[in-house]
C-alpha cells in the first residue's frame, strides 16, 4: 500500500491534518503515517510538511531531527516523490526566510519569505480567515477548485516566488501574496486545506492523485 508520511518534527497541528488527510485517501488506498524517522521519511511514496509558528524556529526544529532534512532531499530531490508543504511548511521551500533575522530555507522554490504588508491599515496582521483564491495556470492539485473558490488562511509572512511560472495560485490581504507554489514534484500552500473544508479535502485528494 503506497505511503503518505507527515513529517512530525514539532511544528504544525498534526492532528487535523493527519485526519484530512486519511479522509482523503479513504478511497485512494494509500496510507496516512505520521513520521519523522529517517528512513520511514526516505521511503516514503508521498511527504507532507505541515509548518505553525516562525520559519526560523521551524527550521531549527527541522534540523533539528538527525537525518530528517537528507532523508526527505533522498526522497523529494533524489527519487521525485511528489511533496506538499502546509503554511510554513511552504515557506520552507524558499531560499532565504527574514524574519527574526536571514534564516536560510531549503531552497526548492527560488524566492524570499517576508512579511505581509497591507496597503490599509484596517486589515489586521497576522492575517486570519477565509480568502479566494485566483488561479493563474491550470495544475493537477487545483484542478478541482473553482477560481475563487475559498480557503483558511492564517500567518503572517508568505513566500515571494521569484519564478512566476512556479505561482499556481494567488490571493489577497490588501497586497496580492502567492497562496500556492509548484514546481516539478514539490508543491506549496500558504493556506490550510486540512480546515478549509470541502475545498481543502478536494484539494489533498488531487495531491493524493498527482503525478509529477
Amino acid at each position: 500500500m503506497p505511503k503518505v508520511v507527515l513529517i512530525d518534527y514539532g511544528s504544525g497541528n498534526l492532528r487535523s491534518a493527519e485526519k484530512a488527510l486519511a479522509r482523503a485517501a479513504a478511497d485512494k488506498g494509500q496510507e496516512v503515517i505520521v513520521s519523522a524517522d529517517p528512513e520511514i521519511v526516505a521511503a516514503a511514496d508521498r511527504l507532507v510538511l505541515p509548518g505553525v509558528g516562525a520559519f526560523a524556529a521551524c527550521m531549527g526544529l527541522l534540523h533539528g531531527k538527525d537525518g530528517l532534512v537528507p532523508a526527505m532531499t533522498e526522497a523529494v530531490q533524489k527519487r521525485g516523490v511528489p511533496f506538499m508543504g502546509i503554511c510554513v511548511g511552504m515557506q520552507l521551500l524558499g531560499d532565504r526566510g527574514l524574519e527574526f533575522g536571514v534564516t536560510p530555507g531549503l531552497g526548492w522554490i527560488a524566492g524570499d519569505v517576508r512579511k505581509i504588508e497591507p496597503k490599509s491599515h484596517a486589515l489586521k496582521v497576522p492575517h486570519m480567515g477565509w480568502n479566494a483564491l485566483s488561479l493563474p495556470q491550470p495544475h493537477p492539485i487545483t484542478r478541482s477548485l473553482p477560481d475563487g473558490g475559498h480557503m483558511y488562511f492564517t500567518h503572517s509572512f508568505v513566500l515571494d516566488a521569484k519564478d512566476e511560472a512556479d505561482v499556481i495560485a494567488f490571493s489577497d490581504h490588501g497586497d496580492r501574496f502567492v497562496a500556492a507554489v509548484a514546481r516539478d514534484n514539490v508543491a506549496g500552500m500558504q493556506f490550510h486545506p486540512e480546515k478549509s473544508q470541502a475545498n481543502g479535502i478536494r484539494l489533498l485528494g488531487d495531491f493524493l492523485e498527482w503525478r509529477p
